[in-house]
């Protein structure tokens, strides 16, 4: 993420100013369908995650290109900062929101009702997005080295309610550490930024799309060491579940970085949409994120995961039905 990204303040008043002057003839335009295409005006909002963070940027980048390209269908698109996946779905769910940035680790527990969701939750993928490469960072005069040093610091897993406990405690346990052995501290990507700096937190979790903005800061305000994966705690977790895949930050992505960092993606980020929404509006607005894809390139480089070998890869979560129509027409759908 480069900081040159626009900011949310910037991309609200983008989508507010939309929003008026479209509005001024909605009155006209409306007519009694109430799907895409049918005349009636939509409102479409987009879950985000909070400033920091590669979701908040990319959802954000996402919101305005569909708000500008709207040919398919008659809709007005804004982005709302969240406090991330959980609150994503669960506001999908509630019929609160109409597309939402999600963790896949976390859509993959809670579309099957799996570790802290109760229920399967009724959200489906609408197209999936770059790695969310993360990892913990400290500096380099914490006295933290290892994984196994974390015990009994003061430790930023994360904002409130985002649930990266799900892929977090994994990582911990591999490395023979529980949460329990630390003092988690929640917090958003640049607080957590702030609290590295004061000597609040000896480390914290932070990632996202590469290169991410929080990191980026971090690096640029200290001397920051990335806490290593110890080789064989990895490859466990990769084979043990199936979000986990294998990442390498390469040497020279952030300040100070020399060698090549072996890491994890911790669980793709991916579009999703509630699994009620009508067929016909998520299939205009799968087109056109995918034909416009270069948009968001321009905004944020985890755009360039709208691909063809990327956009339909399954990440264990269920395709809406209009997403999938899309990709069977252009070709890139294998079942």
């Amino acid at each position: 993420m480069i900081f040159s990204s626009p900011t949310w303040q910037t991309l609200s008043a983008i989508c507010i100013a939309g929003s008026l002057l479209v509005g001024c003839n909605s009155s006209e335009e409306s007519g009694d369908g109430s799907d895409s295409g049918s005349g009636k005006k939509q409102f479409l909002s987009v879950g985000t995650a909070p400033p920091g963070g590669a979701f908040f940027v990319v959802g954000g980048a996402i919101a305005e290109v569909l708000g500008t390209h709207a040919e398919g269908g008659n809709w007005v698109v804004t982005a709302e900062a969240t406090m991330g996946t959980q609150e994503n779905i669960r506001r999908l769910a509630g019929d609160e929101l109409d597309l939402a940035m999600a963790n896949a680790a976390i859509s993959y527990f809670a579309s099957r009702g799996g570790r802290d969701w109760e229920t399967p939750q009724p959200i489906q993928s609408v197209v999936t997005l770059a790695p969310n490469v993360a990892f913990f960072i400290t500096p380099k005069d914490s006295g933290v080295k290892t994984m196994a040093d974390l015990k009994g610091k003061r430790v930023v897993i994360g904002p409130p309610g985002a649930g990266f406990e799900h892929f977090v405690e994994p990582i911990l346990e591999a490395h023979g550490v529980k949460l329990a052995d630390l003092t988690p501290l929640y917090g958003t990507q640049p607080a957590a930024v702030d609290m590295l700096s004061d000597g609040s937190a000896a480390a914290a979790f932070l990632g996202g799309a590469i290169p991410t903005a929080s990191i980026t800061q971090a690096c640029a305000s200290g001397d920051i060491l990335f806490v290593p994966f110890e080789e064989e705690a990895r490859q466990k977790l990769i084979d043990e579940y199936a979000f986990f895949h294998p990442a390498l930050v390469k040497a020279g992505t952030y300040r100070g970085q020399d060698v090549d960092y072996p890491c994890l993606n911790v669980g793709s980020m991916h579009l999703i949409t509630s699994a009620a929404k009508d067929e016909e509006t998520v299939y205009q607005l799968t087109k056109a994120l995918y034909e416009n894809r270069e948009e968001v390139v321009a905004k944020h480089p985890a755009g360039k995961a709208i691909n063809p070998k990327n956009a339909a890869r399954p990440v264990g979560t269920d395709f809406h039905p209009g997403a999938i129509r899309f990709y069977k027409e252009i070709g890139i759908w294998s079942e």
